[in-house]
């Protein structure tokens, strides 16, 4: 158990890491990331009820998370999608250490990538000078959760 606290907490500090960058001077990001995807869009791509998306403080509406209505064994428990610069794009892309694998993907934005610490996967976007990353937190295999994040950042990069 406290194996998949560390690779939680690894992935948590990779996710500061990629979004701490400074902002890039040719375009600020949107600021609101629950203006992004709505309920029944997230509910559509995970395949569970989910509750509409709220904002992870008042205060910064860059992270929204989107929660299933009834959590289950073995399904989506919750949804995140943090938006960041184009500039924490590049970081997040060219980070290197163990435990981690980055993996190109394509169709989805100007570039793309799923970087994955353990059983934790999340894709990274980047569509002009903004870039987003969009995870699913799911006891399911990591294909499953990729296949959830591509339908759910083809959905974001649509409104961009």
């Amino acid at each position: 158990m406290s194996s998949k606290i560390n690779i939680l907490l690894a992935f948590a500090a990779i996710l500061v890491l990629t979004s701490a960058t400074a902002p890039s001077a040719k375009a600020a990001p949107p600021d609101d990331a629950c203006a992004f995807l709505t309920a029944a869009q997230v509910s559509a791509g995970v395949g569970v009820p989910i509750k509409d998306g709220v904002p992870i403080t008042p205060t910064d509406k860059k992270v929204c998370t989107w929660s299933a209505t009834k959590p289950a064994p073995k399904s989506t428990k919750f949804v995140t999608l943090l938006l960041q610069t184009a500039d924490s794009f590049q970081a997040g892309k060219s980070m290197k250490a163990p435990g981690i694998i980055v993996t190109a993907v394509t169709g989805v934005g100007d570039d793309a990538f799923y970087l994955a610490v353990g059983d934790q996967v999340g894709l990274i976007v980047k569509k002009g000078n903004v870039a987003f990353k969009v995870a699913v937190y799911a006891d399911i295999p990591l294909a499953d959760k990729e296949a959830m994040e591509k339908t759910l950042a083809l959905q974001v990069v649509s409104k961009l």
